[in-house]
């Protein structure tokens, strides 16, 4: 299993090249081009050839979640292969997408949180008639990676991870540890534990998960800004996964797709019978329980942290693309329709889960699908 990864790696690493060659007459800044990437999927002749391209053309610029950076990079080989667009997505941050997208500098945008009521009123200024909306389209498991030389297994629960990101608990061989890893060799070693710099929607996630979990031991109001005090920080999902990759002792949080070379998985203890481990699987178990909040075209999702399923991991997040419902710009909005249909048809969804990514459900994809249809 493991040289088959290295084998799809390889893969998506020249396919990249050849993206980022196409793309660098559009490129706009920096991407969050990390180390965690995994195979793209390439487009089979059969996939390629069903993607309708509705008119797409010319250039598309966009900016937002780096958790679906990997999941993007995959669908626009094969969408730029079938349709001849170049897109440059920059994966700069949540924070970064969202704003943006309401100074109407992008036509869309990827977000791990849903649109705040304030980012919404900021959003009809560039939406003529509309605003912006919320479309559940990448889901997958916030990983809590670590390195720590002689554990291959680790178990935490909520409390204890909250304690560890607070500067609560310090070392390894902390007794709460312990009593979670009774058969590991923890060792008498300092805990670095690294979050996001930037303005970060997993960040906004696992801050939610731990909010929601163990009420007592996060007292921070939570968001896209890390709050809690210590720590260590490094910019983007890449950033993170590669500062716990080189330093033993080493604890952070980023998606699935940066756990490997170097980087395990903590298994959560969440009351159910087994600690979960993250996975494709287990993510979408997880967002199946999820609840459609939003109003109108609106399609924000309500997780819940809180499960005790066996199998479904509960530091899940789900990332939206954000588009205006109405409004959009007559020289991006073929492009952009395009696009997300193809993210959204069978063969995107379909692509997800080969790259560590969880595809939606099928009662909230249909819906999805439905809203693209309907944007003008």
């Amino acid at each position: 299993m493991k040289l088959q990864r290295k084998n799809r790696l390889r893969a998506v690493t020249l396919g990249a090249l050849a993206v980022s060659g196409a793309l660098a007459l559009t490129a706009c800044g920096s991407d969050d081009n990390g180390g965690g990437s995994k195979p793209s999927g390439g487009a089979s002749a059969s996939n390629a050839s069903s993607i309708k391209c509705d008119g797409a053309k010319g250039q598309l610029l966009s900016d937002g979640s780096s958790a679906q950076k990997n999941a993007i990079d995959a669908w626009v080989k094969n969408f730029s292969q079938a349709c001849g667009v170049q897109i440059n997505y920059k994966a700069g941050g949540s924070g970064a997408g969202v704003t943006s997208f309401t100074q109407g500098q992008i036509p869309w945008a990827g977000s791990d949180s849903a649109l705040k009521p304030e980012e919404v009123t900021a959003s009809k200024k560039v939406c003529s008639g509309g605003q912006g909306i919320d479309l559940p389209m990448v889901g997958g498991p916030i990983a809590i990676g670590y390195n720590l030389n002689g554990v291959d297994n680790l178990v935490l629960d909520a409390p204890t991870l909250a304690k560890i990101f607070d500067g609560k608990i310090t070392n390894w061989n902390d007794a709460a540890i312990k009593k979670l890893n009774p058969s590991a060799k923890l060792p008498d070693l300092k805990i670095q534990a690294f979050h996001r710099s930037d303005d970060s929607g997993t960040t906004d996630n696992l801050t939610k998960y731990l909010k929601a979990a163990t009420p007592d031991n996060w007292k921070y109001s939570g968001g896209k800004t890390w709050q809690a005090k210590g720590g260590q920080s490094a910019a983007q999902s890449s950033g993170v996964a590669q500062q716990v990759k080189q330093t033993n002792g080493a604890i952070g949080y980023f998606e699935l797709s940066y756990v490997g070379d170097g980087v395990k998985a903590v298994n959560i203890s969440t009351g159910a019978s087994q600690p979960v481990a993250p996975s494709t699987e287990s993510a979408t178990k997880a967002i199946a329980d999820a609840k459609v909040v939003g109003t109108g075209s609106d399609l924000s999702l309500q997780l819940n942290y809180n499960t005790k399923a066996d199998g479904a991991y509960p530091i899940t997040l789900v990332t939206y693309e954000i588009a205006c419902d109405k409004g959009n710009k007559a020289d991006t909005l073929p492009t952009v329709k395009a696009f997300l249909n193809y993210m959204a048809s069978e063969d995107g969804q379909k692509l997800l889960s080969g790259i560590d990514y969880a595809p939606m459900p099928d009662a909230i994809i249909g819906k999805v699908r439905t809203t693209i249809a309907g944007l003008s």
